[in-house]
């Protein structure tokens, strides 16, 4: 590493330069330590994995068997639970940085990063916001680690802003214990949305929440047979086997509002990377009247009523958005067309979403922390045989120059 002051500005020279300290920079600074090439991860909090330990809810556990979940070179400790709860899990993630020693500059957020055709790197400025000065980070190679999850989505629905009651996002969750015989709406039917309504009802609130999308329930057992047979057999053969367990178990859904999909549950995961709808308790709720299901919101009237696209309507005290997260990569990334769509999500589909052009990588996907495994050994490699090559060009060309010289 060289530091040097350039116009007060501090410039630190690194061959890989991550942005993001979750699971996914994580996994690739070891990667790359284990075939010792120097890395520094940039972080915009003060601390690693932000989204596990500041934005998720107090009941969270993995939904995929920790058998997926491992990152490289360390496993989950066998003692803890198939479904790690999210505490175990923050606990893994503080001990795989320190037993690997990963190197993490935190309060670093990233305002711009740019390819420098004349030099051949990248030079990401970046302002510390602990110590409130500028530093530019001047790289070969460039990991974006920053995930899907990073600011929060709240849609435009008319007349939230007159809202009288109080609303926030699925990431200010923690757990309903004040929101007792209070009327509470969730929005959004993913995993987080289906979890946080069973959640809040067991608080003894009075639950609803809005359902738009198709699904095909299944428990988490389901989810990790599905996922030990892929090995085995063709996603059509699981999709069947799952939505015929998930049809025996839970019946027809129609009536109470959940429609399932044509396609099915592992099908949708491939084409899309949206996971399989798991259900931790909220399908027996919706069953027994304790919680409501709603179709899209239509409007927000004056004081606390929310209406609703089928004419009907309620009065809410709490709306929590369970609306999930954009990825922010289009604010900092300049060169980023090659690699990264309007939406700052890789542009090419798994496993063919992982590299770009100039040293430009791309450390996440929609495979969760599967996707991250691959994907950090994929950049890894890719930088090792990159800078292999670069090594052998160069004593090629010291070897052409003495040549020279000796003909001379």
């Amino acid at each position: 590493m060289i530091k040097k002051k350039k116009n007060n500005t501090m410039e630190i020279e690194m061959p890989v330069v991550i942005v993001g300290a979750g699971p996914a920079g994580l996994a690739t600074s070891v990667r790359l330590h284990k075939l010792f090439i120097p890395n520094i991860i940039l972080e915009k909090d003060d601390c690693h994995a932000s989204l596990w330990r500041k934005r998720t809810y107090d009941r969270l556990k993995l939904h995929i068997g920790k058998k997926f979940c491992n990152l490289p070179h360390l496993p989950i400790p066998s003692d803890l639970p198939n479904f790690v709860p999210r505490v175990d899990f923050l606990r893994y993630l503080d001990n795989y940085v320190n037993h690997f020693k990963i190197c993490i500059r935190y309060n670093r957020y990233v305002d711009d990063a740019s390819f420098d055709v004349k030099s051949g790197k990248w030079r990401v400025c970046v302002r510390d916001n602990r110590l409130n000065i500028d530093e530019i980070y001047v790289a070969d190679y460039l990991v974006v680690a920053t995930g899907e999850n990073c600011d929060e989505y709240i849609p435009m629905i008319n007349g939230l802003e007159s809202f009288e009651g109080e609303y926030l996002h699925s990431s200010k969750y923690l757990n309903g214990r004040s929101w007792y015989d209070k009327n509470v709406l969730i929005v959004g039917s993913g995993n987080s949305g289906m979890e946080i309504a069973y959640d809040v009802s067991n608080w003894g609130a009075n639950t609803s929440i809005v359902i738009r999308s198709h699904m095909h329930p299944l428990t988490k057992e389901m989810v990790f047979v599905g996922m030990c047979l892929m090995k085995y057999l063709s996603v059509e053969k699981v999709d069947k086997l799952l939505v015929f367990m998930s049809k025996m178990m839970y019946g027809d859904m129609s009536k109470y509002g959940l429609i399932r999909p044509k396609e099915g549950p592992f099908s949708i995961r491939v084409r899309t990377g949206r996971p399989p709808s798991i259900d931790v308790g909220c399908i027996k709720m919706i069953k027994k009247g304790k919680v409501k299901v709603y179709p899209t919101i239509s409007r927000i009237k004056k004081g606390k009523i929310v209406e609703f696209v089928d004419g009907k309507s309620g009065q809410f005290d709490v709306i929590v958005f369970a609306t999930g997260y954009r990825s922010n990569v289009l604010e900092w990334l300049k060169d980023y067309k090659e690699l990264f769509n309007e939406n700052g999500m890789p542009k090419g589909c798994y496993p063919n979403h992982w590299k770009g052009e100039n040293g430009l990588y791309c450390a996440f996907s929609r495979r969760a922390l599967q996707g991250i495994v691959y994907s950090s050994q994929k950049i890894a490699n890719d930088i090792s045989l990159t800078i292999d090559a670069k090594k052998l060009l160069a004593e090629a060309v010291e070897v052409n120059a003495r040549i020279k010289l000796l003909d001379e």
